[in-house]
């Protein structure tokens, strides 16, 4: 089947969260919303019939997840990844963060200290802060806006007494998608220093330009060990909404202490529809995920084109994976903040602010380009006409 990504579609009449939250958050609704990181595009055919289908039972009672819900995770997994998980080390849950706050909060100790790669997802310092865990930051390398990891400095603050790691692959801002080699180093120091690697994988289908994502936890038997895996299928296939995601853990004694504090608060259940959707993900939705791929190539490259061609000025880091794309702005002189009403209230387009993936995000903008072409032209062309003025 051949999905048109170019259709352009309504969400305000959904309650979506980046046209529901603008006035609040920039200051006027009259803008071009590319913050959020969810798509516009509808979802894949197989999802839409087997959400429909669930529907037209008409009961929507407690519900226990299947067998298959499982088994269709790691067949994709297996497909698109060549990664074997064990299902009996497979947790649900309702998000990606929602499982590392509880992993940091429950399953950590209170003088423990964990180190995140910034800039990163800002989540990732509040799920650190809140659990009373000591925050320690490795900034990222950049050279000529090429980010990589900076070994010695990771090194150090195992040094420092780190317990845990959180790694953020593929990277979200900065697009990259880690080598074989480069989480292979990882790896060996966090062996070498006994760090536990919370891995956020939630953005590992979005893979462009031919790279390959690697698990982290399928390096090696020694990695597994010390490894927790954190992915969905909503980031994938644009099902946020549906609120379901997958923890793998290294042995069953620690899925086991997961499983009951979620069941300590009555939240260890999926709701029905999040399975239909799911599972019709995992089963039938590789056709709709190597179109969007194609799609998402078209719109980066037509982006990093634009800039370079037209407002020089700012330049887009191009990224190896998600649809974000990282905008060095800081040729424009202006603060974070400075930055961010800037772009919303003289260019008309909402963009996250690199503040808020943290202190050397200063002088970065975050640009969601999963959205229909026409869209970006609109977008882009309105950032050149501010400028300009």
């Amino acid at each position: 089947m051949k999905y048109d990504f170019d259709e352009i579609i309504d969400r305000k009449a959904t309650f979506a969260e980046k046209h529901i939250n603008l006035e609040k958050l920039y200051g006027t609704d009259k803008v071009i919303p590319l913050w959020v990181a969810d798509m516009d595009f509808r979802v894949a055919q197989p999802i839409i019939d087997a959400m429909k289908e669930r529907a037209e039972n008409g009961i929507f009672g407690y519900t226990v997840r299947p067998d298959s819900y499982y088994d269709d995770v790691c067949d994709f997994q297996k497909r698109q990844k060549n990664w074997d998980i064990d299902k009996k080390l497979m947790s649900f849950s309702s998000g990606v963060m929602p499982s590392i706050c509880m992993i940091i909060k429950e399953l950590t100790n209170l003088k423990d200290k964990i180190i995140i790669q910034t800039p990163v997802y800002r989540p990732f310092y509040n799920a650190v802060k809140q659990a009373g865990r000591e925050l320690l930051e490795s900034p990222l390398k950049e050279s000529d806006g090429f980010f990589s990891m900076d070994y010695k400095d990771i090194e150090e603050k195992a040094k420092q007494g780190a317990k845990y790691l959180i790694l953020c692959s593929p990277h979200n801002p900065v697009g990259r998608v880690w080598s074989y080699d480069e989480l292979k180093k990882l790896g060996d120091i966090c062996l070498r220093c006994g760090i536990t690697v919370i891995s956020d994988e939630i953005h590992s289908d979005l893979i462009l330009w031919g790279n390959r994502h690697i698990p982290f936890a399928s390096i090696s038997e020694e990695l597994r060990k010390i490894t927790i895996t954190c992915f969905s299928a909503t980031k994938t296939f644009n099902l946020a909404g549906l609120q379901s995601s997958i923890v793998v853990f290294p042995d069953e004694k620690l899925k086991q202490e997961f499983e009951q504090k979620w069941a300590d608060f009555h939240v260890e259940c999926n709701n029905c529809m999040s399975i239909a959707g799911t599972q019709a993900a995992f089963r039938y939705g590789d056709e709709w995920l190597e179109q969007l791929i194609e799609y998402i190539e078209g719109n980066v490259t037509f982006v990093l084109e634009y800039f370079y061609r037209y407002i020089p000025s700012i330049r887009p880091v191009r990224p190896e994976g998600t649809y974000l794309v990282w905008l060095d702005c800081r040729q424009m002189g202006l603060s974070g903040h400075e930055l961010t009403r800037f772009m919303a209230l003289k260019a008309g387009v909402a963009m996250s602010a690199g503040t808020y993936f943290g202190r050397n995000g200063e002088g970065f903008m975050r640009m969601n380009v999963a959205c229909p072409r026409a869209v970006l032209e609109k977008a882009l062309a309105q950032i050149r006409s501010a400028i300009e003025k």
